[in-house]
């Protein structure tokens, strides 16, 4: 185990305030370099050199850094071990605070924790995916991880197939990515108490999309796709990603994929903690191409948006906000 995934929270009650995660980061940093922040709360951390260097393994540094972080910040966190990024990850997943979930390096280790686990469970696998694997019996990744290669090439193509079997046997080929909080903003809406009016989630995405494009646009970025959080009473997530059509910092078109993202996820009375968007892939916005079009309405859109920028600029971030927001 070399890979640490920590999830920070507020300790207490109120757990749900907003985390300066840049100094959460630091934290981390005191014991290894290469440290890559997954805002809006979470962080991976490459253990391989701070493990010899210190001494201690693991287990014993996760708890040392929850230490620091409940005595520094009064920041709790929950943490993940295993060999690969993504083995950390989802065991993440079944860690709570105080207690780290941990998946050994041993060989078909890995392969034995993602067995009995749902195969929408595994990171990469979307929802048309599971639902053609689960067509043919293929519904957990221990069968996933058995299932004869010509017959997953069959279902999701020569190349899905590949990576499906790898990383349901528990081979882990992720890495992790120092400094790479710097290459995306994120926003969070939290509710005071379980949610479930769909209503309110989207007003919640409108907020946090709203957040990012003028953020973006202070920054003069734009970014190529966006990746939704939702996060459950009992802790859990749910993670999805959508690549744009053109890099963009248009509230507006942030909006509409985080909707698209939220309505294909098909929540039934789902009891929500919190929406978080995750804007990625930034790029100067001048070095970005935007497709033209004939439509008058795009354009007073953004010109619109122009002005309230200005308008926020001058008089603060709610002196300009759509009307449901603002109700």
């Amino acid at each position: 185990m070399t890979i640490l995934c920590v999830r920070f929270r507020r300790a207490g009650e109120g757990d749900d305030g907003e985390l300066e995660l840049s100094e959460l980061l630091g934290l981390l940093e005191e014991f290894t370099p290469v440290v890559e922040g997954l805002p809006p709360d979470g962080a991976l951390a490459d253990l391989r050199g701070a493990e010899r260097y210190f001494g201690r393994g693991p287990v014993e540094l996760a708890a040392l850094i929850r230490v620091r972080a409940l005595a520094w910040y009064g920041v709790d966190c929950a943490v993940g071990a295993g060999p690969g990024p993504m083995l950390a990850r989802m065991a993440l997943r079944k860690a709570r605070p105080g207690v780290v979930c941990a998946v050994s390096d041993e060989p078909g280790a890995g392969a034995e924790f993602l067995a009995g686990l749902p195969v929408v469970a595994l990171p990469g696998v979307g929802t048309a995916t599971a639902r053609t694997l689960c067509e043919y019996g293929l519904d957990t990744l221990g069968r996933v991880a058995v299932a004869p290669p010509a017959t997953l090439q069959r279902l999701v193509g020569a190349r899905t197939a590949r990576e499906l079997r790898e990383r349901a046997n528990g081979v882990d080929r992720g890495r992790v990515v120092p400094n790479a909080v710097s290459r995306s903003v994120a926003a969070e809406r939290s509710f005071g108490t379980d949610e479930l009016d769909p209503a309110r989630h989207r007003r919640a995405l409108l907020a946090d999309a709203e957040e990012l494009g003028a953020r973006l646009r202070g920054m003069a970025h734009v970014c190529r796709s966006l990746t939704l959080t939702v996060r459950y009473a009992d802790r859990s997530t749910t993670v999805r990603g959508r690549t744009l059509t053109e890099p963009t910092a248009h509230s507006a078109d942030l909006t509409k994929a985080a909707y698209g993202m939220y309505e294909a996820l098909g929540l039934q009375r789902a009891r929500v903690r919190a929406l978080a968007l995750r804007a990625e892939g930034l790029t100067p916005a001048g070095e970005a191409a935007h497709q033209l079009t004939f439509d008058p309405v795009d354009e007073k859109v953004r010109r619109i948006e122009e002005v309230a920028d200005l308008a926020r600029a001058k008089f603060g971030p709610h002196a300009v906000m759509p009307g449901t927001l603002a109700a």
